[in-house]
């Protein structure tokens, strides 16, 4: 009996060890880069924000208002309220900002962990010659192993009306950041209609075709 009671209770220590081996496991997560490709001519990204999160968090929704910290960033390229927003969601696990703008073009690459449901990634950054215009890919599930490339549109946050006119644009010839022009806004987040020479703008710089920009999403541990 007692050598049936030790067999027994051995057997269960191991149960235990494994079970304990592979919930470490599933906890450990998986850490990825992203890197953003500006694939405009004239538009400057602002320094793109990369999101972490799981399937209920939504950057943004199409249709409807933009969050005012969503609209700071689509407006100036202010990431601080964006940031300090993320933090106090908990279906957000991590995010991260470039020190930088992304020149046309150019590419910069992030780092990020996501871990159990947090595994979906969402990247944010504004079209700086526009009033309201940001590149963004939402809740994009990581992949397991190796890489994935998605293209980003151009959206318009609708929080500004599209005057086109350099007293309210911070990007490049403008420089007028702080400025908003709500009068003719329409009021919820659509695809980007472009830049059409009715204000300071000309179309042959600063205007795009969609994707602006393109993400690749890779396992780097």
């Amino acid at each position: 009996m007692k050598r049936l009671t030790a067999t027994l209770t051995a057997g269960l220590l191991i149960m235990m060890g494994f079970l304990t081996a592979v919930t470490a496991s599933a906890e450990e997560g998986r850490r990825y880069s992203v890197t953003i490709t500006n694939l405009s001519r004239g538009q400057v990204i602002t320094p793109p924000v990369v999101i972490s999160h799981s399937p209920d968090f939504e950057l943004f929704t199409l249709g409807s208002p933009a969050t005012p910290e969503l609209a700071a960033l689509a407006e100036d390229g202010s990431t601080a309220p964006l940031l300090g927003f993320l933090a106090t969601l908990p279906t957000v696990l991590e995010f991260t900002t470039a020190a930088g703008p992304v020149l046309p073009g150019g590419s910069v690459t992030l780092e990020l962990n996501t871990v159990g449901p947090f595994d979906a990634i969402s990247a944010v950054g504004m079209l700086a010659t526009t009033n309201d215009g940001f590149f963004g890919i939402r809740g994009i599930a990581v992949p397991k192993n190796g890489k994935k490339t998605v293209e980003a549109e151009a959206y318009d946050a609708g929080s500004e009306g599209n005057s086109e006119s350099c007293a309210f644009i911070p990007g490049p010839p403008c420089g007028n950041a702080g400025v908003r022009d709500t009068a003719s806004a329409e009021g919820f987040v659509h695809v980007h209609a472009g830049i059409h020479g009715i204000g300071d703008l000309v179309p042959a710089t600063h205007d795009w075709r969609n994707p602006a920009a393109e993400i690749t999403i890779q396992r780097i541990q």
